[in-house]
């Protein structure tokens, strides 16, 4: 269409911009007011701008509620495969099933710091008097998670060695209990999948989870 067209079906439709109003909020209309500011123009100017912070601001609390839903859904998930699990062996195969398939992680690694009680599962336990908890100091202190790129000790201690140099990134959270002390941990092969500084809450409750059903698994040995 042509602008000689558009000016034509304007002229033939005055009522046209009454019956859309919300295209005056996307173009510009000078006014005959030369080099100074008409007050219809600086009101227009304001409204488009607030106009644009409060769409931002609408669509980052989509975005939120967004992920909201999914972590929630995804510790559903979680906690329905651990009350599922009726042994340690059950709960160890359902939490990474759990965990690959719904947070989309490449590695998982449960350690519980206690002298093993059966044979059946050693790699499970460590020793609390061992030299393999002595690259997680910092986490145990603080009893705080800790994400970003693992060092190489750890990544052997949780992973093993064939694919500790594969962990780009890690969430490591401490499991402080009165009956159970441990380790939880999460890698990923990508370098920003845990970055220092992330939120911390779901990796907590989802410790609470783990904790939780381990200790009541425990007391069957």
């Amino acid at each position: 269409m042509s602008e000689l067209q558009v000016e034509r079906y304007l002229q033939k439709h005055p009522q046209f911009f009454n019956e859309h109003l919300h295209l005056l909020e996307q173009i510009h209309i000078p006014h005959p007011s030369g080099n100074a500011v008409s007050l219809i123009s600086k009101q227009l100017e304001i409204f488009r701008s607030r106009h644009q912070e409060m769409e931002s601001q609408l669509t980052e609390l989509i975005d939120i509620a967004r992920d909201n839903d999914t972590s929630i859904l995804r510790m559903h998930k979680l906690s329905l495969a651990l009350l599922d699990a009726s042994t340690l062996a059950m709960a160890v195969r359902n939490l990474n099933i759990v965990l690959s398939d719904y947070f989309l992680t490449d590695f998982v690694a449960v350690r519980i710091i206690k002298e093993p009680p059966y044979p059946e599962m050693p790699e499970l336990f460590i020793a609390p008097h061992s030299e393999q908890l002595q690259p997680f100091s910092k986490e145990r202190s603080s009893q705080q998670p800790g994400c970003g790129r693992p060092t190489l000790a750890q990544a052997r201690v949780l992973f093993g060695d064939a694919v500790a140099a594969d962990v780009k990134s890690c969430a490591i959270v401490p499991m402080i209990f009165t009956e159970l002390e441990g380790l939880l941990a999460i890698g990923s092969r990508e370098d920003d999948r845990f970055v220092n500084g992330m939120g911390h809450l779901f990796l907590t409750q989802m410790s609470e989870l783990v904790g939780t059903r381990f200790i009541a698994l425990l007391k069957q040995y």
